[in-house]
């Protein structure tokens, strides 16, 4: 992203962050701390650290359901416009010329495409251990931004960086991660298999700007990443290795001359990708530093992807193979133990559910629906609660909807509430009935004129000829009560609400011994109670 020498040149989860977790989960090696790294563990003096959800990070970086994809959407390699090395020095001379750009700008927003560009792919639950190999350049400026983002973001980096640049800004990023407790390490210190103390590589030596070979110590650094890679081929694939920008040791334009260089598993490349990135067939081709005004891109007819809703990174070129029968979490989570949980269902629901809304999570009021009519065939959708008292569950809907027939044959239900960035699913069984109409009418008329119009418009789960006679439709009753008018409530719609008569909370726990405690109603002397017990996850 930045080459010229001397001109050029950030939630496991909420509840993880309140909840402290043993070291322990954190793997972290004892051939390190066998050595300078004993002298980090004040930090850890409790004996718990807790980090931020990777579902916290994901969002961060992409906000994927409001822009109906993550950050990774795909980007046809083809149409991306790649830089030669001339070009690339020129854009970066503009930017810090003409347009007013720092290099602290540009290494900050550099090291935090790199950081989401991780937390995207790589889940700190699994790859929480970080080396970030930095050079004396630019370059190296950015992995050390990217380690102190990836330590916000839940992960534990370490700093490998043997040759300090001796300025005020690469002085001050140092300072920054020590004042963090990252833990910095010479080569000597580093272990003779990085593969059993680290989870991911953090490749930040040489830049686009770098010419000749490299000299110690990274000449060797580089050696032992290659080798690595070449060991991995008969071994299984861990620990992963990123690249900012441009993979050390490759030709800017020509790429892995000799094909013997790095291959990295995952290419981040910053500004526009340089033509060696052309010649990258890793899994993960990442673009961030979402800041290229439109002078440079005229200039220099730049066709860059677009970069999703706030996110900072995108991903180009082919999706990896994924193995679906692979995909799994391992997810870690406090203990959820009977002595701890509320004798009230509906108190521990709404425990629950505020730990949802304070964590951030997006919607955590939606739940899905399952109903079956009378000849016994499930169907299910996603809804919103809408209200929940001592009596049950409330939602809102069309009365002549596909849900609302089958709730008139077969009146029970199902409802399951599922927060990913806590771990945790909520499931209740019980009976339906209508709410009055009362108070269907006072929620409807809580709800924005828009939304009022749209009930009226939308006869639920019929066939309309298209989308046009919808807006069509709308557009007429938008005009009819364009002046404040009373917009009448349909009598098709209305509420219903569940009553309870079971619940099962869930919680996410290692190696699938998940957290089970099912909530059943009993009665013992006339009075009612409910039964606490704990299920086989």
């Amino acid at each position: 992203m930045r080459g010229v020498l001397g001109k050029r040149r950030r939630m496991l989860c909420w509840l993880l962050t309140q909840a402290p977790l043993p070291l322990a989960y954190y793997r972290s090696s004892p051939s390190i701390y066998k050595t300078k790294l004993s002298t980090y563990l004040y930090r850890f003096s409790s004996g718990f650290l807790g980090p931020i959800s990777s579902s916290a990070t994901r969002a961060f970086c992409s906000k994927p359901r409001e822009v109906g994809g993550m950050a990774s959407s795909l980007q046809n390699q083809g149409s991306i416009s790649y830089l030669t090395q001339r070009e690339a020095a020129e854009v970066d001379e503009t930017l810090m010329g003409p347009l007013g750009f720092s290099v602290d700008q540009l290494m900050e927003l550099a090291g935090l495409s790199v950081a989401t560009s991780i937390a995207e792919v790589y889940k700190p639950s699994e790859y929480n251990r970080v080396l970030a190999i930095c050079g004396p350049g630019n370059n190296g400026g950015d992995g050390l931004v990217a380690a102190r983002h990836l330590h916000h973001f839940g992960y534990k980096p370490f700093v490998c960086y043997p040759k300090r640049t001796p300025k005020p800004l690469y002085s001050g990023l140092v300072t920054q991660l020590e004042s963090l407790s990252v833990p910095f390490l010479s080569v000597d210190e580093l272990p003779v298999e990085l593969s059993k103390d680290f989870d991911i590589l953090l490749d930040a030596m040489f830049g686009f700007s770098f010419h000749g070979a490299p000299r110690p110590p990274f000449d060797d650094l580089i050696q032992k990443l290659v080798h690595l890679h070449n060991y991995e081929q008969v071994q299984q694939k861990f620990p992963v290795t990123v690249s900012v920008d441009i993979p050390s040791g490759w030709h800017v334009e020509e790429g892995d001359v000799g094909g013997e260089g790095i291959k990295p598993d995952m290419l981040v490349s910053l500004t526009a990708p340089k033509l060696c990135a052309k010649k990258f067939s890793g899994p993960h081709h990442f673009l961030g530093g979402r800041f290229v005004p439109p002078t440079i891109a005229e200039k220099y007819k730049l066709h860059l992807p677009q970069y999703p809703g706030t996110s900072i990174c995108v991903r180009i070129g082919k999706p990896p193979q994924i193995d679906i029968s692979a995909l799994r979490e391992n997810y870690i989570s406090p203990q959820f133990l009977e002595e701890q949980v509320e004798a009230d269902p509906m108190d521990q629901f709404r425990k629950w559910f505020d730990d949802a809304v304070a964590a951030g999570l997006k919607e955590p009021n939606a739940m899905a629906l399952s109903t079956t009519g009378k000849v016994g065939k499930p169907s299910s959708r996603m809804v919103l609660l809408k209200g929940m008292d001592k009596d049950g569950f409330v939602w809102y809907t069309n009365n002549e909807s596909r849900k609302a027939r089958e709730l008139s044959e077969n009146p029970h239900a199902s409802l399951l509430f599922y927060w990913d960035g806590l771990n945790r699913q909520v499931r209740v069984e019980g009976s339906v009935q209508k709410v009055s109409d009362e108070e269907s009418e006072q929620y409807f008329y809580s709800r924005p004129r828009g939304s009022q119009i749209g009930a009226i418009v939308s006869k639920q789960s019929t066939i309309v000829p298209g989308r046009h006679v919808l807006h069509q439709q709308y557009k007429e009753l938008e005009e009819k009560y364009s002046e404040g008018s009373l917009i009448p409530k349909p009598k098709h719609w209305g509420g219903y609400r569940l009553q309870p008569e079971r619940f099962e909370f869930w919680q996410g726990q290692q190696s699938r011994l998940h957290d089970r405690l099912e909530y059943s109603p009993q009665e013992i002397n006339g009075k009612r109670f409910w039964k606490i017990v704990r299920l086989a996850p």
